[in-house]
């Protein structure tokens, strides 16, 4: 037992300090096409397929015609192979989205850090675990909590008590621990492709099937649970973010704060960006949104809101490109329609399903058919080393 706390150690990121949860894509999702002025966006005759690579060059996600369409700008790290078949329709922009008007800037922001959380897991014990800080959503009255896998990982292990790991949902300015999180669904999928980075320093990944969902079981000081939760209403529709569209971002980065202001003084970050790319993993859906070198494009922000301007969550916030500052970044978020539809793909529920359901039953089913093993995986790969 002893030799599993002192393998846990190593997965902070920085040794007696914070593990700020944000990946950094190894391989980057392809490019869907530029929007055009007209409502979809389309592939003109000479487009060509992009070889995407990131910057950090250590792969490659090669693009062929039934899966990907051109952006319009190459960047210096792209090259591009000719292609006879394209399909001519991408992705039509949601027209008209809802029956009410947009709301002021004030309002959505309002609304975002309403529902936006803290997610802070600590050593139990004063133990040699260094803390791990991510951010999520709550998107359900009943405190559902929309997140990363890469975070989530981590709540999923605080449920054993083989692993010295204790994790609690924080809120406000600064954040202050208030609830007790227990994993509703992760996707195996993730645990079983990304077990193996549990103590890599350096963890990295596109972003593919990295979301998963918390809910709120309990209060830290035993007191009874708000009865409804400030959470934000979710659109899964395709392309209801699109390129050119104003988004909210909002966030609890730490990564350029310190390990010390961050257990005490971590405070939300919320900006407006623009949707620049729109970009996919393997078809023609958008999947994740490019959102530039925003101050949210640091660690800690994994599982940050991006909400439009009719105050709906249309993504998460899930990995970053390499840069030595914010602006040098660009960040990407999991589009909610691609949530949707590979939650109900890897499990056979959606989304509107699920918060549907009885979520205490449905998280007691997941923790009691499903949890187990992924938690083993990741106790077999910490005896390793």
């Amino acid at each position: 037992m002893r030799s599993l706390f002192l393998n846990l150690g190593a997965l902070a990121l920085i040794a007696a300090g914070f593990f700020f949860l944000l990946s950094r894509p190894v391989a980057a999702p392809t490019p869907l096409a530029q929007a055009t002025a007209s409502s979809s966006a389309q592939v003109a005759s000479a487009a060509k397929p992009v070889i995407a690579t990131s910057t950090l060059g250590a792969s490659v996600h090669t693009a062929t015609s039934t899966k990907v369409v051109i952006q319009k700008d190459v960047s210096p790290t792209q090259t591009t192979t000719a292609t006879s078949s394209l399909p001519s329709d991408i992705a039509a922009r949601v027209q008209n989205p809802y029956s009410f008007p947009p709301l002021s800037s004030g309002a959505v922001n309002t609304a975002a850090r309403g529902a936006l959380v803290n997610i802070l897991c600590m050593p139990r014990g004063g133990g040699s675990l260094s803390p791990t800080s991510g951010s999520g959503v709550i998107i359900d009255p009943r405190g559902v909590i929309l997140t990363n896998a890469h975070v989530a990982q981590y709540v999923l292990l605080s449920e054993d008590p083989r692993v010295n790991i204790s994790c609690t949902v924080r809120t406000g300015a600064p954040a202050t621990a208030h609830w007790i999180p227990e994993v509703l669904y992760i996707p195996p999928v993730w645990v079983s492709e990304h077990v193996e980075d549990i103590l890599n320093p350096h963890p990295t990944g596109t972003g593919e099937h990295d979301y998963a969902l918390l809910v709120i079981t309990a209060s830290v000081d035993d007191s009874p649970l708000p009865t409804a939760f400030p959470y934000l209403s979710v659109d899964t529709r395709q392309a209801v973010a699109f390129q050119g569209d104003s988004v909210l971002v909002a966030s609890y980065p730490a990564e350029l704060i310190g390990g010390i202001t961050t257990e005490y003084q971590l405070f939300p970050v919320s900006s407006f960006a623009t949707v620049g790319q729109l970009l996919t993993f393997t078809s023609n859906s958008i999947d994740v949104l490019s959102l530039g070198g925003v101050i949210e494009a640091q660690g800690g922000s994994s599982g940050g809101a991006v909400v439009n301007v009719w105050g709906r969550l249309v993504g998460i916030i899930a990995t970053t490109s390499a840069g030595a500052t914010t602006a040098d970044r660009d960040l990407h978020a999991l589009a909610l329609s691609y949530i949707n539809t590979d939650l109900a793909a890897q499990s056979g529920t959606d989304l509107a399903t699920v918060l549907a359901g009885n979520i205490l039953d449905e998280a007691l089913t997941f923790n009691t058919n499903t949890a187990p093993q992924l938690i083993q995986s990741y106790i077999e790969q910490l005896s390793k080393q």
